[in-house]
């Protein structure tokens, strides 16, 4: 009776190996597809936390731009007008002190260009407001992506303003 018994248990064992058998490797492609979506989901953070630490080093470019171009002194507007409650200043003015500045400046290492844009000047002949675009590489993914541009422009806006008391 144990032989039969013994018989009975190794027979349906059999069966389901048997049933299995091309299935054999599925958990392989479950795997890839996990590690892929896991690498993909970790260059898109690596991506994204680049891009925003190149637009915070294209602000303190721009935010100091803005602080040389506000205590840039439009000399004719100065001996023309007087000193009133503020620095004078010019579009002309902004713009030089603003480029000076930039030259004057090494680029971060993530950006591969910047340039003053067309809305760097001064609005009310006080203010210093001045406008940068930046191109940002993307680490990993832009060698990638060269064909569409190679990276993310960035734009940010500053102004500054030497008010006197």
């Amino acid at each position: 009776m144990s032989s039969v018994l013994a018989g009975r248990v190794r027979g349906p064992r059999r069966a389901a190996r048997t049933k299995s058998a091309g299935e054999d490797g599925q958990i392989s492609v479950l795997l890839i597809g996990m590690v892929a979506i896991g690498l993909t989901l970790v260059m898109g953070v690596v991506g994204v936390t680049s891009v925003q630490l190149s637009r915070i080093q294209l602000m303190d470019a721009a935010d100091a731009a803005a602080l040389a171009a506000a205590d840039a002194v439009a000399e004719d507007v100065l001996y023309r007008d007087g000193l009133g409650a503020g620095v004078p200043l010019t579009d002309a003015d902004v713009q030089a002190a603003a480029s000076r500045h930039l030259a004057a400046r090494s680029r971060p290492p993530r950006v591969t260009s910047w340039s003053l844009t067309g809305d760097t000047g001064t609005p009310d002949g006080r203010t210093a407001v001045v406008q940068l675009t930046g191109q940002a590489r993307i680490p990993v993914v832009s060698a990638a992506i060269d064909h569409l541009g190679g990276g993310v422009t960035i734009t940010v806006r500053s102004t500054a303003r030497s008010d006197l008391e």
